[in-house]
């Protein structure tokens, strides 16, 4: 048919079921505060660089005051990467970050880790894992284990269902009246003066299109008929949207993946054994918070 669609195009596919760096796309919430490595990541400066408040005014080497610089810090260093401030569940993450690496680096200072790199605290960090690292110890990864590990984290391998779908996007205010008059126009292939940009995204996972504009539109958009123009409102307003193609979920098979599934057992599992083995060293020190730090 005929489009009046008169502006740029403006395509965007995403190959996996990881959600697309879009700039729609919000950041997903909660997914990185079950991830394991996390307390080892220096993520920009989740060390913080406060240590020097906490490291010189305690009067007891034994013991961590938590204050109110680490979460003032962290605020701060995840509004600046994620353009918001944290909730309470991610917030109290962070503080769990920088308790962990508090708890290397002292321990890196007591095994005199710290020659020539007194003044560098992440590579203090980095030395006193590596002496955790060395007293772990990785189970066999036997069949069985693999394949428990496969069914507890199967929706990690599952292909997802996948939506190919166009967006018109109205210049100025697109109220619920301008896109459903511009939806009309679009099915009757009428030429108009109506200026509009097409976005076009191809095989967009569904937890990224809920994602990006909520439970609700990825129902609608899953019980669409093809190639028919529609409105539908998202989280953040009205969309002209039409449905391209559909592609099914597919179940992952075990033996095609078992290299995949091994790599991320043994990452996991080395994750675990190191966060059990700083939370054993944390045994050693009292933990004071003070200053609205919980």
């Amino acid at each position: 048919m005929s489009s009046p669609l008169s502006a740029a195009v403006t395509a965007s596919s995403t190959p996996s079921n990881t959600p697309s760096a879009a700039a729609d796309q919000p950041v997903a919430k909660v997914g990185w505060l079950r991830e394991p490595l996390l307390h080892f990541l220096v993520l920009g400066g989740l060390l913080f660089g406060v240590d020097h408040y906490l490291v010189t005014r305690a009067d007891d080497p034994s013991t961590i005051v938590v204050g109110k610089e680490v979460d003032e810090e962290a605020r701060r260093l995840f509004q600046a990467s994620r353009g918001r401030l944290p909730d309470a569940k991610e917030l109290d993450a962070l503080r769990r970050v920088w308790l962990d690496n508090e708890v290397l680096y002292r321990e890196g200072l007591a095994l005199q880790v710290d020659k020539g790199d007194s003044a560098i605290r992440e590579r203090v960090i980095f030395k006193a894992l590596s002496v955790v690292d060395a007293n772990t110890k990785l189970p066999p990864a036997t069949d069985e284990a693999l394949r428990k590990w496969f069914a507890e984290h199967h929706s990690k391998y599952d292909e997802p269902a996948r939506f190919d779908f166009q967006e018109a996007v109205l210049s100025g205010e697109q109220t619920e009246a301008r896109v459903r008059a511009l939806v009309e126009a679009l099915n009757a292939g009428s030429q108009t003066d109506v200026e509009a940009g097409l976005r076009v995204f191809k095989a967009r996972p569904r937890t990224n299109v809920e994602q990006s504009y909520g439970a609700d539109f990825a129902k609608a958009l899953e019980a669409a008929d093809p190639k028919m123009w529609l409105a539908l409102r998202g989280k953040d307003g009205w969309r002209a949207i039409r449905l391209e193609a559909i592609s099914q979920p597919k179940p992952a098979v075990f033996e095609a993946l078992r290299n995949v599934v091994q790599q991320d057992w043994t990452d996991a599992t080395l994750a675990e054994q190191r966060s059990a083995a700083v939370r054993n060293l944390m045994q050693k020190y009292k933990i004071r918070h003070e200053g609205g730090a919980q």
